[in-house]
């Protein structure tokens, strides 16, 4: 049976994923890394590379991967490490532009999100920032934003949906769609919501996820 394993965006933790996952049938794990909802140590190695490699330790056989955010990164950086093991990648508003990453860039595009976002999501990702903490969330975005998700994306060979939100200014649509054209998939633009579609849009986003376990599965 294909596994889907879902990594939290940068600082998030399980709970970003709790209204995806109540649609979701099939089995999943959640898997945390550092920076991505964990402390980061001062030992740990933030290298999307090096992440990639901690979460395919939670891949016991085929597997649907499901990236939020930066670590849509994660999650393409481990189909290139195992693509026997990665049968297809779901990238929900996935960052990684490296023409666009330096800090004043990212923080005009947050903010251009941020207002979109419901404030009902504020109690909810407070905790969990709190929990990674400001300085394990610095480091890991330190090393995102170097990482050029499209080079990267060009050798991925399994099936990809790229999803993102249409008030979404960390993954804007012609970002989005370059992503999807770059691994021969298609770009969706949901037609609610800003950079948080997991917490906003759970039975939208789970769609995808369902279809990617589908097309492995021949259904």
């Amino acid at each position: 049976m294909t596994q889907v394993v879902l990594v939290p965006g940068l600082g998030l933790g399980p709970e970003s994923y709790a209204p995806t996952v109540q649609h979701l049938t099939t089995p999943y794990e959640i898997v945390t890394l550092p920076g991505y909802g964990d402390p980061a140590g001062p030992d740990d190695d933030l290298h999307t590379e090096a992440l990639a490699t901690r979460l395919l330790e939670h891949v016991n056989g085929p597997a649907v991967l499901v990236g939020h955010s930066a670590s849509c990164q994660i999650v393409v950086a481990a189909a290139l490490a195992q693509p026997g093991l990665v049968k297809a990648l779901v990238l929900i508003g996935p960052t990684g532009d490296v023409t666009a990453s330096d800090w004043p860039t990212l923080a005009a595009r947050w903010l251009r999100s941020a207002v979109w976002e419901s404030p009902s999501v504020v109690p909810i990702l407070a905790p969990q920032y709190a929990r990674t903490g400001l300085v394990s969330m610095a480091r890991a975005m330190e090393v995102a934003r170097h990482y050029d998700l499209a080079a990267a994306i060009r050798g991925v060979t399994c099936p990809t949906a790229v999803v993102r939100s249409e008030h979404d200014s960390l993954s804007p649509a012609d970002w989005a769609q370059r992503i999807a054209d770059l691994a021969g998939a298609q770009a969706w633009t949901l037609p609610t919501g800003a950079h948080m579609p997991v917490l906003t849009n759970g039975e939208e986003v789970v769609t995808f996820i369902k279809r990617a376990v589908g097309v492995y599965n021949g259904q």
